[in-house]
């Protein structure tokens, strides 16, 4: 079938959406409020432990399609991208607790009309997880559950870690017999595997030009695709995703390709509800562009202020040409300016938004 034309009324905004990224903001505030308590830092809302901090280049591919080549990937080239990998939680956890993965990519020299908010600069933003689906179908359905991590934030690891390994139990179960389950894994449940093994995907649509498209970040080097589904044990090493990335880089660069899915069919493909996974039998993942990180220090206290503190990842710093669509994206553009903004007040650190990597 031949990609859906972008249009507006392809959003449904629900009527109350204000009062419930209201609501949303109040949890993530609550959160770092309680983290920044305990840390005497402030970290974010989500993700806040950062397992690799790296630098690296985007190129976009040639040749590509008229629905492929649109926005960022109109023009083939070359662009300087930071990558951030990191956990789910909004509390720093030792690694035992395995929770669901993230990548934020931040594209540097993404140059033309802006989204709102972003005007003036020149970056482009993916917020990316590892599964191709979000765990709430809308902004509504996850306040419920923001609510409960904003509860047991303050929850003592010891028993975080019981529950995570209880979780990854039923999860093993389940995968036994050829099935998984989102909330077991975004309750602890995730399988003790190695990060850079990883897909990452924005579960959640945005415009891709004059279509619509998800969008995925997968490995594709040897090296890195040797790590899809490698256990790791991390028990007795709170840190023991971050030393793993480390190590890896220390000895050995690895490239993934950036994919596009576009949207084919609104009945199957629904931008609204993200828990819906797009049926890749009718439209599949297809690369745009190629993601090259050579060997370097993924961890290091200057990258921590640079790159952790420093930086901020929303898919609403972009351009036009790719604004987020959907209730979780819409929701987005309104939480996460304020958690960025307490990390910077309270930090006394500025984020900014670079034009290069100098």
């Amino acid at each position: 079938m031949p990609p859906v034309r972008y249009t507006p009324d392809l959003e449904r905004p629900a009527p109350d959406e204000a009062e419930v990224q209201a609501g949303m903001i109040a949890q993530f505030a609550k959160i770092q409020g309680t983290t920044f308590k305990d840390y005497g830092h402030a970290v974010r809302g989500v993700h806040a432990k950062s397992h690799g901090l790296l630098t690296g280049r985007l190129t976009v591919l040639d040749g590509l399609p008229p629905p492929l080549a649109q926005g960022l990937f109109a023009t083939p080239g070359d662009h300087e991208a930071v990558l951030r990998f990191s956990t789910n939680p909004g509390d720093i956890l030792d690694d035992s607790v395995s929770t669901p993965r993230g990548l934020a990519v931040k594209v540097l020299g993404a140059e033309g009309e802006r989204l709102p908010g972003s005007e003036g600069d020149a970056t482009q933003d993916f917020v990316l997880a590892n599964a191709p689906a979000f765990v709430a179908p809308d902004a509504a359905a996850f306040l419920r559950s923001l609510k409960l991590l904003a509860a047991t934030t303050d929850t003592p690891q010891v028993f975080k870690k019981a529950f995570s390994a209880l979780m990854r139990g039923v999860e093993a179960a389940l995968e036994a017999v050829g099935t998984k389950s989102p909330t077991v894994i975004a309750l602890g449940g995730h399988p003790e595997t190695h990060i850079l093994g990883e897909t990452f995907y924005s579960q959640a649509p945005l415009r891709w030009g004059e279509h619509v498209a998800k969008v995925a970040v997968a490995p594709v080097s040897p090296e890195l695709t040797a790590l899809t589904g490698a256990s790791l044990k991390v028990n007795g090493k709170p840190n023991g995703l971050r030393e793993a990335v480390s190590a890896f880089f220390a000895e050995q660069g690895g490239t993934w390709e950036l994919r596009a899915q576009l949207l084919t069919n609104p009945a199957t493909m629904p931008v609204e509800d993200a828990s819906v996974p797009w049926p890749e039998t009718e439209s599949p993942y297809v690369a745009v562009a190629r993601i090259v990180v050579a060997p370097q220090a993924s961890w290091s206290a200057e990258k921590v202020r640079r790159l952790d503190d420093g930086l901020a990842f929303s898919p609403w710093h972009g351009l036009a040409a790719h604004r987020p669509l959907g209730s979780i994206m819409r929701a987005r553009r309104a939480v996460y300016p304020e958690s960025a903004g307490f990390r910077a007040a309270r930090n006394g650190c500025p984020i900014h938004e670079p034009r290069s990597l100098s």
